[in-house]
């Protein structure tokens, strides 16, 4: 069924005027991205044009989703605003409290048990607030919302940073922090920095081993993990038309490991066979009537570097599989180079498990190009060398891979089915063959491999590739495996080489289920109850953050300086913390924890001025907190990249933290921090970052002036006395001091709903 349809027919009938006349207003043909964001304006039809990395603009984004571990935090401040139901269609998903442990029933009745009462208040919550809930071991949010509720020139934002992956359906999905949504949900504007916008042509077509993966695989390798960010990647070219649905989805899904702000394709034919196969004729109708709005103008694609700010060019037909890793996203290489690498770098070769699933590669056609290998490993007698897990994307696609054969293919190679849900991509594994911090590498289908993400050893090598290429690395056992080219023994002796996986775009026979897990909300929640136990140690109602006075920011102490990649994983650890996402208290116990000490180079442990002995993070915090001094955090490049994790803003800011002061920032933190009254600083001279000592003490000497466009300048003392004075920019606009001066942004819509 369609969701949501009169909204979407809203959309599309006002969106032809809008970008007619962002046209005019620009005097220029308009990208995809352009058209979708020119037609979302808060303010209805575009008045002006705006700058790309310059200017702030409000947006009024279509819908909302919500992930169980994020959705706790961002309703629980929903709730202090004060309204009746949410302004825009709103889902939670349960699908990152479920471990993965011993296979799909096992592990769902286990997660029912333990996260029981995270999951009644969620829907009790959605239930009372007009939201749509999706039970857990219904699926992962972003295929579900795949399946379910992208639209093609659509503007959604979700409180997760794969929320992209809704732009394999034309749609422009930004992942945001809790409080972004809770503006939106509250009939608020959502606010972002006009996008720039880098351009990737495709020419060619996949074909042999090489899969829609390997596309956003190479766009890492070129771009690095931060260089998309600030911008939108649009994809075009006859190339982007011969690739699937989900396909795109996987490819834009991984945007997310660029930092950028999210990436779309243009409306074409795989995108309405996907929309008809998922029971949305109506849709894909609606859409056909307003095409050419759907995807960017010819002019545009024809002389891509008159229009975006950067172009790549990448021939599909030449294109070759890559496994990107370890330990970061964006160390491509292809696949035949990969043992050479690896010798060289002292990575094991052995390979322990193969993993396919996750948000980013769970679709139907996923898993059949993944099972065409795994049956070929049945027929040519080849006994897998590493253990295989397998988490559908939702339980639409578990249902009709089970009933057309495909799991039972994975199964007859002793994989383990997991749960319709995020399991080890999120380090929500129970890894049973692995103890301690030994060395292994596994490979996995993913879109994250940062150190511990998997399953909390630092020494796991995480390399991430497409499924069929996790299924034949997986079968060899060996990392230095190229099933182009090599043979494997069979268990009769024989040299048997793997044939070209071969895959289906979409079930023959239709997709099919018997329950989808989806919960309607009730017409008037009025009278439901919030279930919210008062000692309970999963979920704690907030109380607002107080504004931090000007006074406060003198005798700043550092708590710790960070070294090398601090990602929002190291700031605020998922697996077992995920149990205390909604209780903000407990949760904070975790922060910084995976944060590296550049004097010590150790984690978890940092000097505390007050005593001279050192101690864990938190509880060096803490104790600065129960005397009152305020704290900075210092960091490095792409600071909090990741997870859109808000919690990596509000530990720190409950704890005591003032300021992040860093030498870039992802984008979502850096918003994270605003939203929450924080300091989100910069260095104005990245070499300053050197000047930092263990023992230092920092002065906000004009914070009082704290405006627009003016560097705030730091006065540093350190330990003998001596001193440097820094300048440190920022990005705030007037709008966001208002949400530092009143202590958090979702103060302000308090104050102003009052």
């Amino acid at each position: 069924m369609a969701f949501d349809i009169d909204m979407i027919k809203k959309v599309y009938a006002q969106m032809a005027a809008r970008v007619d006349k962002a046209r005019e207003i620009t005097g220029k043909p308009l990208t995809l991205s352009e058209k979708i964001l020119y037609s979302h304006l808060w303010d209805g039809n575009p008045n002006k044009a705006f700058q790309r990395g310059k200017d702030y603009v409000d947006f009024a984004p279509d819908r909302i989703a919500c992930q169980d571990a994020t959705a706790q935090m961002a309703l629980l401040q929903f709730m202090q605003a004060g309204k009746k139901t949410v302004a825009v269609p709103t889902t939670v998903h349960c699908d990152h409290l479920i471990q993965a442990k011993q296979g799909a029933a096992l592990d769902l009745k286990r997660a029912n048990e333990t996260s029981n009462e995270v999951f009644d208040f969620l829907e009790s919550v959605s239930n009372k607030y007009g939201i749509g809930f999706w039970r857990p071991g219904a699926g992962i949010i972003h295929q579900v919302v795949l399946e379910n509720y992208a639209f093609p020139g659509g503007m959604m934002i979700g409180t997760d940073s794969h929320t992209v992956n809704a732009g394999g359906l034309g749609m422009v999905a930004i992942g945001v922090g809790g409080a972004d949504a809770v503006d939106v949900m509250a009939g608020m504007p959502w606010e972002l920095k006009f996008p720039k916008l880098i351009g990737v042509k495709l020419t060619g077509e996949l074909n042999g081993w090489t899969a829609s993966k390997d596309v956003i695989l190479k766009v890492a390798g070129i771009l690095t993990v931060k260089g998309g960010t600030g911008a939108i990647v649009e994809y075009f070219g006859p190339g982007a038309k011969n690739l699937s649905c989900t396909g795109k989805g996987t490819i834009c899904n991984m945007g997310a490991e660029i930092g950028a702000t999210t990436s779309t394709f243009g409306y074409d034919d795989a995108m309405e066979r996907f929309l008809r196969a998922t029971d949305r004729a109506e849709i894909a109708d609606e859409a056909n009537k307003i095409r050419e709005y759907l995807t960017g103008d010819d002019e545009v694609y024809a002389n891509p570097e008159k229009y975006f700010d950067q172009v790549i060019e990448i021939d599909l037909s030449a294109l070759r599989p890559h496994l990107n890793g370890p330990f970061t996203p964006d160390l491509a290489t292809p696949v035949g180079q990969l043992g050479e690498k690896a010798k060289k770098n002292d990575w094991p070769i052995k390979v322990d498990w193969g993993l396919i699933g996750s948000c980013t590669n769970s679709s139907y056609e996923d898993l059949s190009r993944a099972a065409s290998i795994a049956q070929q490993a049945v027929d040519k007698k080849l006994k897998p060398k590493s253990d295989f897990g397998i988490n559908p994307g939702s339980e639409q696609i578990r249902f009709t891979a089970e009933r057309d054969g495909l799991l039972e293919v994975f199964e007859n190679l002793g994989a383990t089915i997991f749960t319709n849900a995020c399991g080890p991509c999120i380090g929500q594994w129970d890894r049973s063959d692995r103890k301690g911090d030994e060395k292994n590498t596994i490979v996995h289908s993913f879109n994250r491999n940062f150190s511990k993400r998997a399953d909390g050893n630092p020494n796991t090598h995480a390399f991430v590739g497409s499924p069929e290429m996790v299924a034949a690395i997986a079968i060899s056992g060996r990392l230095d495996f190229d099933p182009m080219n090599d043979t494997l023994l069979n268990e009769n002796g024989q040299e048997v080489k793997l044939d070209v996986p071969v895959g289906l775009e979409l079930p023959p026979k239709g997709f099919e289920v018997d329950d989808n897990g989806y919960l309607a909300p009730t017409e008037d929640g009025s009278s439901v109850e919030v279930k919210v136990a008062k000692n309970s140690e999963r979920l704690q109602l907030l109380e607002p953050f107080l504004p931090i006075k000007d006074s406060e920011l003198r005798g700043v102490k550092l708590l710790i300086k960070a070294f090398g990649k601090c990602t929002t994983d190291h700031i605020s650890m998922a697996g077992p913390w995920l149990r205390y996402r909604g209780h903000l208290d407990n949760i904070a116990n975790n922060t910084l924890i995976g944060a590296v000490n550049a004097f010590n180079k150790k984690t978890n442990f940092v000097k505390n001025q007050l005593t001279g002995e050192y101690g864990g993070v938190p509880n060096v915090q803490r104790e600065y907190k129960a005397k009152g001094i305020k704290t900075i955090v210092v960091g490095d490049h792409n600071y909090g990249e990741g997870s859109s994790r808000e919690h990596a803003a509000m530990q720190p800011r409950f704890l005591g933290v003032a300021a992040v002061l860093v030498k870039s920032f992802a984008r979502i933190h850096e918003t994270n921090l605003k939203k929450q009254g924080m300091l989100g600083l910069t260095f104005a001279n990245e070499a300053d970052y050197d000047l930092i000592q263990e023992d230092d003490t920092f002065n906000f000497v004009d914070i009082a002036d704290f405006s627009e466009n003016k560097p705030l300048t730091i006065e540093i003392v350190h330990k003998d006395g001596s001193k440097d004075t820094i300048k440190a920019n920022h990005t705030y606009n007037d709008a966001q001091i208002k949400w530092y001066r009143e202590g958090s942004a979702l103060n302000l819509i308090k104050k102003q709903n009052a």
